[in-house]
């Protein structure tokens, strides 16, 4: 069993976990009238209730511990849902960020800046690919994704005019814009949307069978997540990328990656398609793109479907804006260097091992993910997924539950393999 880590230096960001402060504590053991009291009533007086968070309110953050306004220390093993991939206040990350706010930070994309050019060249060149469209959420990305595909469809391919459909999987969690939701299966973000977006065909996740019966003519993209985050962390069927690859190559269409959750280094490599030695038409980046600074995301792909786009046909505002790019960039320099893939791969070996001892000794029923990821579905004897992950925030550890029954585990890549264990510690303690 390990004990409460030492602050440790982050091999990456240069920078220590907080020193002083307890480590977690009930959500019940405050005193009436306390900081975290009034700062949840106010957010739930004033705000829409369209989260449910743990009740605990984040003050300062530094590497993988956050401190709350009651000076109580909390190891995130959540990482922002990979948005926070390289820690808090990652020091390479806010020096870029520091230095670019003083020049410029937005011109819109009426103008050049020169910051774009750089970041354009090497993210494409990270991903392999000629062109990069930026944009901001993972969401925005997604919705252009949609209409790159379509645009390429009738221009390229020769779909008729209104036809166009995209083949994506159940389960699946692209984000909550009104287009997105059409084709998602999970009715709690779908219901009462309506009227919905047509153009979609769903079918089982890591069916290949399935997917080849729904490809048609009309197919102008298939949309897949290599492994999908909020449905559990779910790992695809070995095999099934490489088959989804060569079946969309024998029938023209694109294979869009969204690779949002899944990539950037979160697998263990750059990006999970790799796992199988995939490389798709598009890919849809985010969250650890803005490395938890600003928001940013981008598609990517070869020019023979990015070109497809004029002037005046796709935009945003803030989408390439300086900030965004100057973070970018530090993002993707970090990421060439190949050090945070492999401690992924190292710290996510342990991880899923020292997991795997959980489901043997009947305490949790199975294990999935890759890397530094990780879908855990609680054993029904140790309660609810939210009741575990309460549990473990009075133990000063954050991770989120899903579909009732599962934790995501996805600290930062930065956390250190003590503060690793002695989280595991209290995921142990708690399921004891």
């Amino acid at each position: 069993m390990s004990t409460m880590p030492t602050p440790f230096a982050s091999p990456s960001a240069g920078s220590s976990a907080p020193s002083s402060g307890t480590i977690g504590g009930s959500a019940t053991s405050s005193a009436t009238g306390s900081a975290t009291e009034k700062f949840i009533a106010s957010a739930e007086a004033h705000s829409a209730h369209n989260y449910h968070p743990l009740p605990i309110v984040v003050a300062s953050a530094e590497g993988a511990w956050m401190t709350d306004v009651e000076g109580r220390r909390y190891l995130d093993m959540l990482a922002g849902y990979s948005a926070l991939n390289f820690g808090h206040g990652n020091r390479r990350l806010i020096e870029a960020a520091k230095a670019q706010l003083d020049r410029v930070t937005l011109t819109s994309r009426a103008f050049h800046h020169d910051r774009f050019a750089e970041f354009c060249t090497r993210l494409a060149e990270l991903c392999g690919k000629e062109m990069v469209l930026p944009m901001n959420t993972g969401a925005e990305a997604v919705e252009t994704a949609v209409k790159t595909a379509r645009k390429w469809g009738y221009r390229v391919k020769g779909v008729p005019d209104g036809r166009a459909k995209i083949v994506v999987a159940a389960e699946n969690f692209h984000g909550r814009t009104t287009t997105i939701v059409s084709f998602s299966t999970d009715e709690e973000a779908r219901a009462d949307f309506g009227p919905y977006t047509p153009g979609f065909e769903i079918v089982p996740y890591g069916d290949l069978a399935a997917l080849r019966a729904a490809v048609t003519d009309e197919t102008v993209a298939v949309l897949l997540e290599p492994i999908q985050g909020e449905a559990g962390v779910l790992v695809p069927p070995a095999g099934y990328l490489a088959g989804v690859r060569a079946l969309t190559r024998e029938r023209g269409v694109l294979f869009m990656a969204d690779e949002i959750q899944s990539g950037l280094g979160r697998t263990g490599r750059t990006f999970a398609c790799e796992h199988e030695g995939v490389v798709p038409d598009v890919y849809l980046l985010g969250k650890a793109l803005g490395g938890g600074v600003v928001p940013v995301s981008a598609v990517v792909a070869d020019a023979d479907v990015l070109g497809v786009f004029k002037p005046g046909e796709h935009g945003s505002t803030f989408g390439g804006n300086p900030l965004a790019c100057a973070v970018g960039l530090e993002v993707v320099d970090m990421l060439s260097t190949g050090e945070f893939q492999q401690r992924a791969t190292e710290l996510g070996d342990h991880l899923h091992a020292e997991l795997g001892l959980l489901t043997g000794a009947g305490k949790v029923t199975e294990v999935r993910g890759r890397g530094l990821w990780a879908g855990v579905d609680i054993a029904p004897s140790h309660g609810t997924g939210r009741e575990v992950s309460e549990k473990l925030m009075e133990r000063g550890v954050l991770v989120k539950d899903t579909h009732g029954a599962t934790i995501r585990i996805a600290p930062p890549l930065v956390i250190s393999k003590e503060d690793l264990d002695w989280g595991l510690d209290q995921l142990r303690a708690v399921l004891s």
